[in-house]
């Protein structure tokens, strides 16, 4: 994971949009006063909603949970 400060963020902002996206890896933004924040690709983002979907039922969790399982033991 990469962290910027503001400062570096705003001068190199198309580079760490482009490493952003092309690494699917988070990057941090840290400022002096207030909370950090991260830079995440649209991708990225709408699977991690995708995921918290499909995860927010306890009966969806444990129907992915059995059928990965079931999917690994069928692996060599």
């Amino acid at each position: 994971m990469h962290v910027l400060t503001v400062k570096q963020a705003q001068e190199g902002l198309k580079q760490a949009m482009d490493d952003v996206c092309r690494d699917h890896e988070p990057t941090i933004i840290v400022r002096k006063r207030g909370k950090p924040v991260v830079m995440l690709s649209l991708i990225d983002y709408n699977g991690f909603q995708e995921t918290m979907y499909l995860l927010g039922s306890t009966a969806n969790t444990q129907r992915l949970t059995k059928s990965i399982a079931q999917l690994r033991s069928s692996l060599p």
